[in-house]
């Protein structure tokens, strides 16, 4: 099981970037950071930890096709491979509905707008010119003036089937953004399938547990720390992961439709305890591992802890890094 850790660049770059550096040295493989249009740019922060990072593999978690073209998104990752070589990975999705629905952008044909961008991207990245005449992307005659300096393997974010299934076939890794074991033994199915139809090993797909994490000694505080997060993926959620979970679909709407209007309070105030255990690992040392040890059996293998880490993100990481990754080490 290796171990990663997820920020949120809310924060002034230096602060993000020291929380990089000591999880590096507290023994995280992996930082994944979002990519949203309200928070500072991904490629910049990554850029900054990456001139502070020795060791630690640098993970956009994720990008989206429509906020930003595949072919800028490939320029900016062998960009930053170029400051960072063998670090970088990328991950991209279809995007937060939630939030680009805010700006006015829809979501349209997402699993060909995915298939077309790592298209896109992977030959961009190899040095070839790529041509495509998709559903979606309309590419004459594209090509990068300098080279990659590594590869860059493609992790796609992925909830529903079908996009799980695209993610086994096309991916080196995949997202899954779940935190609870069930969801992670019916995701991991269709994984299989996208790698069966490549007639591709599973064991070469880095099948990752994206998670909204909260670890304090104080459960309570732990849980109520997560609410927030936990607001968004509900608002975010196909409404089959809803159902799974029991998930009043009328709530969730309603929570969706707060984030969109910009009632953020509201949204929180509205999210549940059932939701909270459904959708973030969050809770004192001893709960959180049970769940990484119910998530492990599934088939995940890496687990990453993301925002909000815990009610002190430094502290929580600490915790992580003594009591819980030597746990996991040791099996």
């Amino acid at each position: 099981m290796r171990f990663g850790v997820e920020f949120v660049p809310r924060e002034p770059f230096w602060r993000t970037t020291l929380y990089v550096i000591e999880a590096e040295r507290l023994g995280f493989e992996y930082v994944w950071v979002t990519d949203h249009y309200n928070n500072r740019n991904v490629f910049t922060t990554l850029t900054a930890t990456a001139i502070y990072t020795r060791s630690i593999k640098l993970g956009v978690g994720v990008t989206n096709p429509y906020i930003r073209h595949p072919a800028a998104t490939a320029s900016a990752v062998a960009s930053l491979a170029e400051i960072a070589p063998d670090r970088v990975a990328l991950g991209i999705g279809a995007g937060d509905r939630a939030t680009l629905e805010g700006i006015g952008i829809e979501i349209v044909k997402p699993l060909p707008a995915i298939r077309e961008s790592v298209h896109i991207i992977r030959g961009l990245l190899a040095g070839n010119p790529v041509s495509i005449d998709g559903s979606v992307f309309k590419v004459k005659s594209a090509s990068l003036n300098f080279k990659c300096r590594s590869y860059i393997p493609i992790y796609i974010g992925a909830q529903g089937p079908q996009m799980l299934s695209l993610a086994g076939e096309i991916g080196d890794g995949v997202l899954i953004n779940a935190s609870h074991p069930e969801d992670f033994r019916y995701a991991i199915e269709y994984v299989r399938k996208g790698v069966e139809k490549a007639s591709k090993d599973i064991k070469n797909v880095d099948i990752v547990a994206y998670t909204a994490f909260s670890v304090a000694d104080e459960e309570a505080k732990a849980m109520e720390t997560s609410r927030q997060v936990v607001a968004f993926i509900v608002a975010g959620s196909p409404e089959a992961v809803l159902e799974r979970h029991g998930i009043n679909l009328e709530l969730a709407s309603r929570i969706r439709g707060l984030i969109v209007s910009g009632r953020f309070d509201e949204a929180f105030k509205s999210v549940t305890t059932d939701m909270i255990d459904a959708f973030s690992v969050s809770g004192s040392p001893s709960s959180v591992a049970k769940r990484i040890e119910e998530c492990l059996k599934m088939g995940v293998t890496q687990f990453v802890v993301g925002s909000p880490i815990g009610p002190q993100p430094y502290e929580a990481m600490k915790i992580i890094s003594s009591r819980i990754i030597p746990m996991f080490k040791a099996v």
